[in-house]
Formats: structure tokens, C-alpha cells, sequence
């Protein structure tokens, strides 16, 4: 045996044992020591028994006897693979939805389930079905919010005693088989040509509205104008009628004063003393003395008024000139005064005969 070939055995023994043990040692260590994330928990278990939860950081456990299973406690999502179902009224139809859920006992997560995802899964499937199924197809594409709600509604019971909390339910997309999507197609052409064919009919019977609203509107302006014209041409007629009438009187009235003066005046230049006159020229002589003179003879108590033109005949004929009224109503109060002085110095006797100044003023008052 070689001097020294013990030690070195020994040496060598020591060594390996020293890193067998510091091996082991480190193995302790690391199987002793749990590090937990800030979003997660981790349920501990030694020798098959539950013992905690382990929180985020440093954890330590028994070595080589404990394991540990974690938990995500952030909100997660599920997708529901795609579903066939078959709606109330017979349609089948394909369906599939997104579930977020979140964990808010790791301990019943832990403990009342195997897979809480798995089991979330698989009970959102068979509810899309049931939800689906339990209405009409119109319904299942137009109320998404109520197969949303109905189908977290059912999930909430089965999911709280598993410590999961279901969030939010969305169905992504409902879609019928393609004889049914060919027939919706098809209705939806008719609806929109009907509708069109309603629109169109609405429009014609508005514009024929309009336009006999149009019409009428026109032919009652057309009334009004032609009532109106006539009316005016009316007016004119009975304007002109009484224009004339009245010039008529007045020439013919004029004429018989101007004959009577003309009378009068060869009356005055005669030798007899005894006149007859006709009854007519006395009443108009009287007459047109109070007019024209302003007589403030009354009759029954009332002041006898002259005839006067209303506004539109003045206008009409002209008789706003005023100078020219004045100068008529002064010429003529000339010739009543010179007829009235030639008539005093007539003295008549006899029916119809004017006698003195109280038998002319008394026929001028009957005139």
C-alpha cells in the first residue's frame, strides 16, 4: 500500500460528503422556500392535507412534504366554443360567447372543484344552448343583451359555491343555416320593396294633396279677384249713374232758372202789373235761395239741410275746388236777391199768382 493512499481517500471521502451535504442542504432550502406573485394565491397542501394560502412574497413550508397550487386572482377569460341549438320556433342556429370570471375564494376554488375553468366552460355551453332554445330566432339575433343577462344569470348560482365570480357574459355571434339566412335574405327584400312601394304611394298622394290644395288656393284667389272687380265695376256704374242723374237735375234745374230770370227780366222791363208765373219756377227759386244763401229756415224744428256728394263723388267730380264753390254760391245769391226784388214789385191777384213778398217766401217754403 502506497504511504499517504489513506489520507487521500479519506480527503476525497470528506470532500464528496461535504458537497452531498451541501446538496442536500440547498435542497432543503429551495423546496422550503414559496414565492408567491403579487396577482396570485397558491393553496398549500402537506402530505396530501390542506393547510393554507400562501399570499404574494416569500413563503416558507415544509420541505419535500408540500405542494402548492396556484390561483390567478385577476379577471380572466373563457371562450365558449361555437354551439348548435335549435330555437323555439324549429331554426337551427350556431352561438358562441366569452365569459370573464374571476376568483374571489382560492379555497373553493381549490376545494369544491376539479378545473373551475373547465367547469365554467362547460356549464356556459350547455346554458348558451338552453338560453337559445328557449327563444324565437328573430329573438335570438335581435335581443343579444338578453341572452347575455339570462345566461350570467344562470351561471351565478353553481359558479359563487365554486368561489368564482362570473363578470360579464357576451355572445359574439348567432348565426342561422344557410336556408334560413337565404329566407331572412328574401323577406328582407320583399319588407324593403314593400316599403318602397308604400314611400312612393305616400309621396304620389302627398303631391296630388298639395297640388289640389294648390288648386283650390288658386280658384278661390280667382273668385275673390273677378268678386272684387265686379263689385269695383259696379260701383263705377252706380257712381256714374248717380253722377249723371244728379248733372241731369242740376242742368235741368239750371235751365229753368235761367229761363225764369230771363222771364223775370222781361217782366221787369214791361208796362203790366200783372204777372203769372209757373208754380215749378217759384218752388225751385225758393229752394235755391235757402241753398244758396244759407237760410236758416227750419221745418218740424230741424234746420233743412242742403244734398251733399259723399267723399269718393267730390273726389270724383271735382268739387273740392273751393275758390270755385265760393264764387258759384256767390253769383248765385246775387240772382236770388235780384229775384227776389223784382218779384216784391209785382202785385198779382188770381190762383197761381204771386201777390206779394209773403205769398212768394210762403211758396218757396212749400216748394
Amino acid at each position: 500500500m502506497v504511504p499517504g493512499a489513506g489520507l487521500v481517500i479519506t480527503t476525497v471521502i470528506g470532500v464528496v460528503v461535504g458537497v452531498l451535504v451541501l446538496l442536500v442542504v440547498l435542497a432543503v432550502l429551495w423546496s422550503s422556500v414559496v414565492i408567491v406573485d403579487a396577482y396570485e394565491k397558491k393553496a398549500l397542501t402537506v402530505l396530501g392535507e390542506y393547510r393554507k394560502l400562501l399570499e404574494p412574497g416569500i413563503n416558507f413550508v415544509p420541505p419535500f412534504v408540500s405542494r402548492t397550487y396556484s390561483y390567478d386572482m385577476r379577471t380572466q377569460t373563457l371562450d365558449v366554443p361555437r354551439q348548435e341549438a335549435i330555437t323555439r320556433d324549429n331554426s337551427p342556429v350556431t352561438a358562441d360567447a366569452v365569459v370573464y370570471i374571476k376568483v374571489m375564494d382560492a379555497k373553493r376554488a381549490f376545494l369544491e372543484v376539479d378545473n373551475y375553468k373547465r367547469a365554467v366552460s362547460n356549464l356556459a355551453q350547455t346554458t348558451l344552448r338552453a338560453v337559445i332554445g328557449d327563444m324565437e330566432l328573430d329573438d335570438t339575433l335581435n335581443k343579444r343583451q338578453e341572452i347575455n343577462t339570462r345566461i350570467r344569470r344562470e351561471l351565478e348560482g353553481p359558479t359563487d359555491e365554486w368561489g368564482i365570480r362570473v363578470e360579464s357574459v357576451e355572445v359574439r355571434e348567432v348565426n342561422p343555416t344557410r336556408e334560413v339566412t337565404q329566407a331572412m335574405e328574401k323577406q328582407t327584400s320583399a319588407e324593403r320593396r314593400r316599403r318602397a312601394m308604400i314611400l312612393e304611394a305616400q309621396g304620389k298622394r302627398r303631391s296630388a294633396v298639395e297640388k289640389a290644395e294648390g288648386d283650390k288656393q288658386s280658384e278661390i284667389i280667382r273668385a275673390q279677384g273677378e268678386k272684387q272687380s265686379q263689385i269695383l265695376e259696379a260701383q263705377g256704374d252706380a257712381i256714374s249713374t248717380v253722377l249723371r242723374a244728379r248733372s241731369a237735375e242740376s242742368m235741368g234745374e239750371r235751365a229753368v232758372i235761367d229761363k225764369g230770370m230771363d222771364a223775370l227780366t222781361e217782366i221787369g222791363q214791361s208796362e203790366s202789373t200783372t204777372f203769372v208765373m209757373p208754380q215749378e219756377l217759384t218752388s225751385m227759386v225758393g229752394r235755391y235761395g235757402k241753398h244758396l244763401s244759407g237760410s236758416d229756415v227750419k221745418e218740424d224744428g230741424d234746420q233743412l239741410e242742403s244734398l251733399e256728394f259723399d267723399e269718393e263723388t267730390r273726389e270724383l267730380i271735382g268739387l273740392d275746388d273751393i275758390a270755385e264753390i265760393v264764387g258759384e254760391l256767390e253769383d248765385a245769391e246775387m240772382g236770388t236777391d235780384a229775384i227776389d226784388g223784382e218779384v216784391r214789385a209785382v202785385e198779382t191777384d188770381g190762383s197761381g199768382v204771386v201777390e206779394s213778398d209773403e205769398n212768394l217766401d210762403d211758396a218757396a217754403t212749400n216748394a
